[in-house]
């Protein structure tokens, strides 16, 4: 009695699995103000900003301020340390997230020099005399994959320290 039981709560847990359609309905309409495709973001035609609320801001959060907890590290007032060490104009772009980005080589190169304005996210640590990115520089760039992320930045955080730059990024241990 209690195997059929079982097997009837089993079956009636089972029915409305069994009933639901796995296939999409082929009449079904798109929902109100979905009927066109999506636009590309590359094609888009968004503000630098709100491509940086798109493509950065889920991890480094709105203002660059990073989240050590999620291993996201901080970029305002201290991105642009970067530009100080050979290497790192180059890192910047091959970060994955830059790299891999939906943006086009263009608007790359828009929001990196965006985010190194000495009044935005680099602040402080913007080098002196910057160079802003072409379109031109980011394609060349990006098209050389960062195989391991860690130890690039590990490398650049070294000759930061080397020349006496404070390592403020949320994410380093202070020395």
């Amino acid at each position: 009695m209690r195997h059929l039981l079982i097997v009837g709560l089993i079956c009636a847990m089972a029915a409305p699995l069994a009933l639901a359609r796995a296939i999409p309905n082929p009449n079904q309409k798109h929902a109100p103000g979905n009927e066109s495709p999506q636009t590309p973001i590359a094609q888009a035609g968004y503000s630098t900003p709100v491509n940086y609320q798109l493509q950065c801001a889920g991890c480094h959060l709105g203002g660059g301020e990073g989240s050590a907890s999620n291993d996201t590290p901080r970029m305002k007032d201290f991105v642009g340390n970067f530009l100080k060490v050979p290497g790192g104009r180059e890192f910047l772009v091959r970060v994955p997230g830059m790299s891999q980005s939906a943006l086009n080589d263009a608007q790359l190169a828009d929001l990196v020099n965006w985010i190194m304005r000495p009044d935005g996210m680099a602040g402080k640590s913007m080098p002196e005399h910057y160079q802003p990115y072409t379109t031109e520089e980011v394609s060349s760039i990006r098209k050389v994959s960062m195989l391991n992320l860690p130890q690039a930045r590990a490398g650049l955080i070294a000759k930061m320290r080397e020349q006496g730059i404070a390592i403020e990024d949320g994410m380093t241990p202070q020395y």
